[in-house]
């Protein structure tokens, strides 16, 4: 029995006398398909379509370990208070500065399907606590690194997995022992942390007043669920408008809603507000079927226009009776209705977002209704005051002094469009961070000292177990060091020397010695309130460690070939000739 190999439009072929013999080492597999016609040897069998292409064993490891080295080394610059920050410009020529990993991998629009895996990391990291993302992308590159050194030594990979994932719940259990139990409602501690979040952002410089702003807006929407504090950022409104400075950014009591009052006549400010929140709109409905009306005379004509007008005023009337003084709806409000507020001195706002009003019921205490009739006293919320602002050139309406509100809002404000999206994204960390140890009260100082103190208690884990497990375990412990090493390497320091620190002090027991980046020393990190939440550092390791398993159980990599773009046809004769 013999295989004749042959090449074809790019395709390897093979064919068959009586029967199939597959020498997989050798040819590739295609997709379900007989060639035409079969030559005098046999049938010609196609497995796989023209265009594609596979990798095997070693070959497609290392091309997906290369991938995803290449993502954790374009963001490892931007790590730590002396990271460099990245100008990402898009197709369109839109320009954004940051040094938020997630950001930047967004930004990149990865194509290798490896690759693209590093960032599924770093969004999974985001939406979970918020912070860490570039973490969490170094640590997934330096585990590969260090895999792919075990693999060129003929170490399998399934024992590097198991190695890995011993070493990670080793690793878990370790920052569980060395956690620093806190107070979730103390403002001190959880402004530290939110500080440290922000202290490698753009907006440095403004940290501490936007570390109280986030501090109290966690503080204020937070709600106590038996022993544990829950937090939702969906309560936290976080509007942008560039101008001023980042220092005038602040925190509001209550809510904004980015729209302008609906009619000149009606009041720009009103005082002890009662508000109105409708999701039905203040016009005529429409019917839903065809209808004709057959006006004999003016007096008919006048009839009809004046019945139209009195249901308009009955709608107010039945608002006014109410007692509110200002109106919030989600949908329209017809201009004759306009009128009859503004006659009644009620401020209203119109086509209002739905989760503004799911907002500002919240804030105010009020409910939002959806039929009119069921409009009473008992449905309306309470501010101090709502009123029309100019911000920039936009009219925003602002609603502030509400009792014990459940949804705040936070105004961003940034000289440049840039500084502004940079200063959302940092707030939104700090917001992160917070809800983090508000939601699981447990900190750890940062500086890369919990990296080095699981590194230490991983070696000596490591001698404990048996045959080349011991070598994947060492291997995490050096991959979870390329944290330190790379804030010391962004700060201009020799990650040798202060590595080599580190590990000594706390081999002697000092469980936070850390890089002080600013100084080039090796110290300890709660003397500079360098602290990070538990819950971020827990996460970096579970999800680096999936990721690196993930890529190492792949070995064959079958890519389709790519769709090829329609011909475009040509124009008319005349105009570039004919169709095609």
């Amino acid at each position: 029995m013999a295989i004749i190999k042959r090449k074809v439009y790019k395709r390897f072929l093979f064919e068959y006398y009586g029967a199939f013999n597959i020498n997989y080492g050798k040819v590739i597999l295609m997709a379900a398909g007989v060639s035409a016609g079969a030559s005098a040897g046999g049938i010609p069998v196609l497995i796989l379509k023209e265009g594609s292409t596979r990798s095997r064993g070693k070959d497609a490891q290392h091309n997906n370990i290369m991938a995803a080295r290449i993502i954790a080394e374009a963001v490892r610059s931007s790590l730590g208070p002396k990271g460099m920050d990245k100008m990402l410009v898009d197709s369109l020529g839109d320009v954004t500065i940051t040094n938020d990993g997630k950001t930047i991998l967004d930004e990149m629009e990865v194509e290798h399907p490896a690759a693209k895996m590093m960032v599924e990391v770093a969004k999974a990291q985001d939406k979970e606590v918020g912070d860490g993302t570039t973490s969490v992308v170094v640590v997934a590159g330096e585990l590969l690194n260090r895999a792919e050194e075990l693999l060129n030594k003929n170490v399998h990979p399934t024992v590097i997995i198991e190695g890995y994932r011993r070493a990670a719940e080793k690793a878990l259990e370790t920052l569980e022992n060395i956690a620093i139990k806190v107070d979730p409602a103390d403002k001190e501690f959880l402004k530290k942390v939110a500080m440290t979040s922000m202290a490698s952002k753009i907006v440095s410089e403004n940290r501490e007043q936007l570390a109280e702003i986030s501090v109290n807006a966690i503080l204020q929407v937070a709600q106590k669920v038996g022993d544990q504090y829950k937090a939702d950022l969906d309560d936290i409104l976080v509007q942008k408008k560039h101008g001023e400075s980042v220092s005038d950014t602040k925190l509001i009591n209550g809510l904004l809603i980015d729209k302008e009052v609906v009619h000149p006549g009606m009041p720009k400010r009103v005082e002890k507000a009662k508000i109105a929140l409708l999701d039905c709109p203040l016009e005529i409905e429409k019917t839903e079927f065809d209808a004709k009306i057959n006006i004999e005379s003016p007096e008919q004509m006048e009839a009809f226009l004046r019945e139209e007008e009195s249901m308009l005023r009955s709608m107010v009337d039945k608002i006014a009776a109410t007692g509110a003084n200002v109106v919030i709806c989600q949908k329209g409000i017809d201009d004759m209705a306009q009128h009859f507020l503004a006659r009644r001195g009620i401020l209203a706002v119109r086509r209002a977002k739905k989760s503004d009003m799911e907002k500002l019921a919240k804030a105010a205490g009020g409910r939002v209704v959806t039929n009119l009739e069921d409009l009473s006293e008992r449905d309306l919320g309470y501010a101090d005051l709502v009123e029309e602002r100019k911000i920039g050139d936009d009219k925003m309406v602002f609603i502030e002094g509400c009792r014990n509100p459940h949804a705040v809002a936070i105004l961003i404000r940034g000289g440049a469009e840039r500084i502004v999206d940079e200063a959302e994204r940092s707030v939104h960390d700090a917001l992160c961070v917070v809800r983090d140890v508000v939601q699981e009260p447990k900190i750890l100082a940062g500086g890369g000292a919990p990296e080095v103190e699981v590194a230490n208690v991983l070696r000596e884990y490591a001698q404990s177990l048996p045959g080349k497990e011991q070598l994947a375990v060492q291997s995490f412990a050096e991959a979870i060091e390329s944290v330190p090493t790379a804030l010391a390497e962004n700060a201009g320091l020799d990650p040798i020397d202060v590595l080599s620190e580190l590990r000594a002090k706390h081999e002697k027991g000092e469980t936070w010695a850390g890089i002080d980046v600013f100084s080039g020393k090796v110290r300890d990190m709660r003397e500079l309130d360098i602290y990070e939440p538990l819950a971020v550092k827990k996460q970096m390791i579970k999800s680096a460690t999936e990721a690196t398993t993930m890529i190492l159980k792949i070995d064959d990599v079958i890519a389709a070939g790519k769709m090829k773009a329609p011909k475009t046809p040509k124009g008319p004769e005349g105009y570039g000739g004919e169709f095609e």
